[in-house]
């Protein structure tokens, strides 16, 4: 049996790990090894904090829109409370951008909310 060489194999996938790696600080882009498990490490937490934004931009429009139900009298729990019994469907996400940008929209949710407590 021939002897087979490995040069060209290793090289070529030490290049494409130092590829995906620049940037990184220090010898995290430099060397193969810490690079390789930088980069195990990268991909892991990528796929984990995909699934946390989403979290976190709710977290984000329950406090946009606690911020605006407060400076309208309710409180945002109140607010959430008095809109699923008057039956209206809309979620948070449009009603944080609603508090942001169109106040007098939000407080009329406030008003509809107000009169199903």
């Amino acid at each position: 049996m021939t002897r087979v060489k490995r040069g060209m194999t290793r090289h070529a996938r030490h290049k494409k790990v130092l590829k995906l790696t620049k940037g990184y600080r220090a010898s995290n882009s430099k060397l193969y090894r810490v690079a390789n498990e930088q980069l195990l490490h990268s991909l892991y937490y990528s796929f984990a904090h995909r699934r946390k934004k989403k979290g976190d931009f709710r977290k984000l429009w329950i406090t946009r829109i606690n911020a605006a139900a407060r400076i309208n009298g309710l409180s945002y729990s109140r607010m959430i409370d008095g809109l699923k019994k008057a039956g209206v469907d809309v979620n948070r996400k449009v009603l944080a951008e609603l508090a942001v940008s169109d106040a007098a929209a939000f407080t009329k949710f406030c008003d509809i909310a107000k009169a199903n407590l």
